[in-house]
């Protein structure tokens, strides 16, 4: 297709949009509204999956070390748990730190095991971290079976029931978004239809005068382009300011806890960029679908 041919149906749709202005603004508005909900709910469900990312990048296993290991077994059994393909990292604890840990862990109360710096009953630790947080229940399973190995703690039981609910949260965002995204197509390409139904005498003339298919199509689908388009600028707008000020208000407060949300940049031009899209294909989805029924011989 020409390049003049091109600029001539961009003119020739941006005309139409001003020509069809309360069908514009309906479509435009439809847009809007649910552009706004998706919006508000991938930035919920984006900052519900950081929360339970960093959840499960907490979880480690403490490998509680024999007593009666010496120095070499020690090294010995580090080496073995860096061998394990899954995991990520090791790291050595010795029981004089884990003591200063337990004390600062448990404030005012802490104050008592003192008294334990002379004889200190605790263990040596590993602190094994998997690649995966998943396998760290098979990880744990297999360390247990290792010599010099006390005894393996990661969390057992309250760890399982985390991951699953970890995992049903994430399917059921999953599947909410792809629902609300195809709700978004249908009610869309709806009011698009009408807009289109309400020319289709229009299209009828120009296949009278021997238009082609393409012809005729190529406005109506940079038209779906450009409602799509429009109707995402409010969306993008709006969720800008609100996460700003969310953010804004949520990060001091939440700073040094686990649940840390996205920071504002770039995660809000990551949004911006999605309902732009979704926005565009929505539009030329409705567009194309609506005017099929109007070429068909």
């Amino acid at each position: 297709m020409k390049i003049r041919t091109i600029g001539r149906h961009a003119r020739e749709s941006l005309k139409s949009i001003g020509r069809n202005g309360w069908m514009t603004f309906a479509s435009v508005s439809a847009v809007t509204v649910t552009l706004i909900l998706v919006g508000v709910f991938f930035v919920i469900m984006m900052n519900l999956n950081k929360v339970a990312q960093t959840i499960e990048e907490d979880v480690q296993i403490r490998v509680h070390i024999d007593v009666a290991a010496n120095k070499a077994d020690t090294q010995k059994l580090q080496s073995e748990l860096e061998g394990i393909p899954e995991v990520k990292s090791v790291k050595f604890s010795s029981k004089k730190e884990e003591l200063k840990d337990l004390i600062k862990g448990l404030g005012e109360e802490g104050k008592a095991f003192k008294l334990f710096e002379q004889d200190n009953p605790l263990n040596d630790v590993f602190i094994v971290k998997t690649k995966n947080p998943t396998d760290t229940m098979m990880v744990a399973k297999k360390i247990e079976k290792f010599n010099f190995v006390a005894k393996v703690k990661y969390g057992q039981g309250s760890v399982e029931k985390l991951f699953k609910f970890i995992k049903a949260s994430r399917n059921v965002g999953v599947v909410l978004i792809i629902g609300l995204f195809f709700t978004a197509i249908f009610l869309i390409s709806n009011t698009i239809k009408i807009t289109i139904i309400a020319r289709r005498r229009e299209i009828k003339i120009m296949r009278l005068v021997g238009a082609t298919n393409n012809f005729i199509r190529w406005p109506f689908f940079l038209e779906g382009l450009w409602l799509g388009v429009l109707g995402s600028i409010l969306p993008i707008i709006l969720i800008s300011i609100a996460y700003y000020n969310a953010y804004d208000y949520l990060a001091p407060k939440l700073a040094g806890n686990f649940m840390q949300i996205l920071p504002y940049k770039p995660f809000v031009y990551q949004v911006s960029g999605m309902l732009i899209l979704m926005g565009a294909l929505i539009g030329i989805w409705g567009s194309v679908m609506s005017v099929r029924k109007f070429l068909k011989v």
